[in-house]
């Protein structure tokens, strides 16, 4: 869900410059690699690197088809109008973490990366009864707007466009990153075409776009073949 916003909006750039309609459906990450991996028929999947890369070596995404397309950062959410706490560094979030009544998270990998960083810091014990992980395909913005939660983390991307929340910003020391990339499903029956939409949503050209919805342009990184 993290990528619905910027894909939606690449997608339609590339009907503009391309004229070839494209038809995205958006829904919770495990979701999608299941159904790809069922042989649901797609022409491509965008997904957490990592995601994407098992469909690949499950044969369900054609090898060298990858291109990553965005990094995604986390951000925080609290309730607009109330009290927001100090986390500009790594002390005063942990800080935070604890005095918080409630904390969101996702079920997405920035969720699970946030729970690893509360192990590390040795308090996943103590928040036991308080950690809340919103439904696959919510936002954790959205249960922090209806005062469910009292402090949220999901990627930038999925906060910006909801009301009720004010945004925090993590400190960089512990700041998650998820790259998301898009291959070509193997029941694609026009890969060229596929592979086409795909560079263009990872060139310069998208650039702007994915900055406008919260993300950045993808970092080149080492990968699978």
């Amino acid at each position: 869900m993290a990528t619905r916003q910027v894909l939606g909006e690449l997608a339609q750039a590339w009907e503009r410059q391309a004229g070839i309609p494209v038809a995205i459906e958006s829904v919770g990450g495990v979701d999608a690699a299941r159904r790809v991996a069922a042989g649901e028929s797609f022409d491509f999947a965008v997904l957490a690197s990592d995601a994407l890369d098992k469909l690949v070596a499950g044969g369900h995404v054609l090898a060298g088809s990858r291109v990553d397309i965005v990094d995604s950062g986390v951000a925080i959410a609290v309730r607009s109008g109330s009290r927001q706490p100090d986390v500009s560094s790594e002390e005063a979030l942990r800080s935070a973490v604890l005095a918080a009544d409630t904390v969101g998270y996702s079920t997405g990998p920035s969720g699970v990366a946030l729970v690893k960083l509360f192990e590390r810091w040795g308090i996943a014990q103590d928040l036991q009864g308080r950690l809340v992980q919103a439904p696959p395909g919510v936002p954790v913005g959205s249960l922090v707007a209806r005062g469910e939660v009292a402090l949220g983390f999901q990627q930038l991307s999925e906060l910006i466009h909801l009301q009720g929340i004010a945004i925090l910003g993590m400190p960089a020391a512990v700041q998650i990153t998820t790259t998301f990339a898009g291959g070509v499903c193997k029941t694609s029956p026009q890969p060229e075409r596929v592979r086409e939409l795909l560079a263009f949503m990872a060139s310069p050209a998208a650039e702007e776009a994915k900055r406008r919805n919260g993300m950045e342009p993808a970092r080149p990184q080492g990968r699978p073949e």
